[in-house]
C-alpha cells in the first residue's frame, strides 16, 4: 500500500476522490473515484441528496484502498453557504436546500428592514448575495420556525460530510466565513447578529482553523473498509479557499481568478477591508489559510456557458464546449454584452433566450446564432473581469501587473486570451486542479511533509505547467469597454 493524502473534492455537478503524494519537490495526483452530484425537488425546493453524497464519499474511500493506496489523511472541500441541520439524536432533519433555489428571493430586503445592509457588511465583510447562509436561516426563522427550534446543530456541507465520517461536529473557518454570520474582526460567529434576526445561537458549532483535525474515521467505517482509523483534516474546506491556497504566485501582491462555474476575482490580504468603497462595490472578505483574507468579488462565470449548452442539448443539439468556443471565435466581435451578474441569469433555464431578451431590452444588436450568443457571453465575462480588476485596484490602492487564473475554467483558452486582452495584463494560467492541489497542500502541512505556505506554493508551481497569455488588441477592447458599461448599467 502506498502512503498518500486523499482529497475529496465535491462540486455542484460531480465529486472526485484524488490521491496526492509529495515526491522530489512535486505533488502528483491520481483520480481513484468519481461520482455524480445534482439536485432534486423536495418539498417544493431544489435540494441536495445528502444520503447519496455520504455513501459516495465512503465508496471513494473504498476505491482508494482497492487501488492500493493507504491515505494518511482525508480532506473534504465543497462549495459554501449551504448547510444541514441535525436533531438531538444527530440525524439530519432534512436535505439541505440548494443555493440556487428561489426561496431567498426578496429575503435580503426583509432583513435590511431590521438591520441596515451597511451594518451587516461592517460586521461580516461579506458581499450581498441573496443565497448567503444568513438569508437562508432568516427565511427558516420566519417561514419554518419549528425546524430551527427542533434543530440541535448547524453544519455546513464539508463539515456535514466530516461529521458522517468522524461523528465530530465542528465548522472549519474558510467555509464559516462564507455564511455572512462570521465576524472576521472577532474571529467568531456574530451571535449578536443572529439574535437580532431571531436565529438561535446554540445551533452553531465551534469554529476550527484550517489544518486542524475534525477527528478520526469512525470504527464502523474502518471495519467496513478494513482500514486503519486515519484523521480527517479540516483542509481549506471552501473550494475557493483551497484553490487560492494553491495560487502559484511569487509576488506578495497578486490578483487571481478562481475560474469555474463561478468566477472568484480577488486578491489576498492580511486583514479585511470594510470601507465605503468596498461596500459600494459589494466585495467580500472571506477567510483563507492562516486567517488570511480572500478579498474578492463573486462573478457569474462558466455557468452562463454551461447552462446555455444544456439548453441547446435540451433542444436536440449534442454540442461540445470546444465547438461552442470555435463558433464564438468565428463570430463578429463587440456586437453586444450582458450584465453577467443580472438576476435573470442566476437560475437554470433557457439562458440563450434570456440573453437575447436582455440585448433587445438594452437596445443592442440581438445575437441570433449559437456563436453570436457565445461571443456575447465570452466578451461580457472578460469585460466584467476588466471592470472588477479596475475596481479592486481602486479599493486596495495597489497596481497589479499580472493576473493568475486557475481552476477548470482555464481549459477554455479563449476565455484566458480574452481576459488578458480585456484587462491589458499578462494572464498566468494554472493549475487546472487548483482546488485539489490546495486540499492536498494543507493536508501535507498538517502531516509535516511541507514546512509552510510559501513552500507549498513553490511545490505547486513546480508541479504544474503554467501557461502565459499576453494581451492583444488592447485598443479595440478599450474602445468597446464603454459599450459594455452602458449595456451592463455600470459606471466607469
Amino acid at each position: 500500500m502506498q502512503t498518500c493524502t486523499l482529497a475529496v473534492d465535491i462540486g455542484a455537478s460531480s465529486g472526485r476522490h484524488i490521491v496526492g503524494t509529495v515526491q522530489n519537490g512535486k505533488i502528483t495526483l491520481q483520480e481513484v473515484y468519481r461520482f455524480e452530484n445534482g439536485v432534486h425537488r423536495e418539498n417544493g425546493h431544489l435540494c441536495w441528496d445528502i444520503d447519496t453524497l455520504a455513501k459516495e464519499v465512503v465508496n471513494g474511500l473504498k476505491a482508494a484502498h482497492d487501488a492500493g493506496f493507504a491515505p494518511a489523511t482525508i480532506g473534504i472541500d465543497t462549495w459554501g453557504v449551504d448547510f444541514g441541520l441535525l436533531d438531538r439524536r444527530g440525524n439530519l432533519m432534512q436535505n439541505p436546500v440548494h443555493y440556487r433555489d428561489p426561496h431567498t428571493v426578496g429575503v435580503p430586503e426583509q432583513v435590511f428592514k431590521i438591520i441596515p445592509k451597511e451594518e451587516i457588511y461592517k460586521k461580516t465583510g461579506i458581499q450581498l448575495m441573496r443565497f448567503n447562509t444568513l438569508y437562508q436561516l432568516y427565511y427558516l426563522a420566519r417561514e419554518e420556525p419549528a425546524l430551527l427550534t427542533q434543530a440541535d446543530q448547524f453544519l455546513l456541507m464539508p463539515d456535514l460530510m466530516a461529521y458522517f465520517l468522524t461523528g465530530e461536529k465542528k465548522c472549519e473557518v474558510t467555509n464559516a466565513s462564507t455564511t455572512n454570520l462570521y465576524n472576521p474582526t472577532l474571529k467568531s460567529w456574530d451571535f449578536q447578529l443572529c439574535r437580532t434576526l431571531g436565529i438561535p445561537t446554540e445551533i452553531f458549532p465551534p469554529i476550527i482553523s484550517t489544518g486542524e483535525i475534525y477527528g478520526n474515521l469512525l470504527p464502523e467505517i474502518c471495519e467496513e473498509l478494513n482500514c486503519p482509523s486515519v484523521p480527517v483534516v479540516a483542509v481549506a474546506t471552501h473550494d475557493t479557499a483551497s484553490a487560492v491556497f494553491s495560487c502559484p504566485a511569487k509576488e506578495k501582491d497578486f490578483v487571481y481568478i478562481s475560474c469555474g462555474t463561478w468566477s472568484l476575482f480577488g486578491t489576498e490580504l492580511g486583514k479585511p477591508i470594510m470601507s465605503e468603497k468596498a461596500i459600494a462595490a459589494n466585495f467580500t472578505n472571506e477567510i483563507g489559510y492562516h486567517h488570511s483574507v480572500r478579498f474578492l468579488k463573486n462573478i457569474m462565470g462558466l455557468w452562463l456557458i454551461q447552462e446555455s449548452r444544456r439548453q441547446w442539448m435540451r433542444e436536440g443539439s449534442e454540442v461540445g464546449f470546444d465547438v461552442l468556443e470555435n463558433e464564438a471565435l468565428e463570430s463578429r466581435p463587440f456586437q453586444c454584452y450582458i450584465d453577467t451578474d443580472a438576476p435573470q441569469f442566476e437560475t437554470p433555464g433557457n439562458l440563450p433566450r434570456r440573453i437575447q431578451e436582455y440585448c433587445e431590452r438594452t437596445g443592442q444588436t440581438v445575437p441570433q446564432t449559437r456563436g453570436e450568443i457565445m461571443r456575447c457571453i465570452y466578451q461580457s465575462i472578460a469585460m466584467r473581469y476588466k471592470y472588477t480588476f479596475e475596481t479592486l485596484s481602486s479599493i486596495t490602492g495597489k497596481k497589479y501587473k499580472t493576473i493568475h487564473m486557475f481552476g477548470g475554467g482555464i481549459k477554455d483558452t479563449l476565455l484566458c486570451k480574452m481576459t488578458a486582452s480585456a484587462c491589458g495584463v499578462p494572464v498566468y494560467a494554472g493549475p487546472v486542479e487548483a482546488t485539489v492541489m490546495g486540499n492536498i497542500g494543507v493536508a501535507c502541512l498538517a502531516l509535516g511533509e511541507i514546512r509552510d505556505h510559501r513552500e507549498a506554493r513553490k511545490i505547486i508551481r513546480e508541479s504544474n505547467d503554467i501557461k502565459v497569455y499576453q494581451p492583444l488588441q488592447r485598443e479595440e477592447w478599450q474602445e468597446a469597454y464603454g459599450d459594455f458599461l452602458k449595456a451592463a448599467g455600470l459606471k466607469g
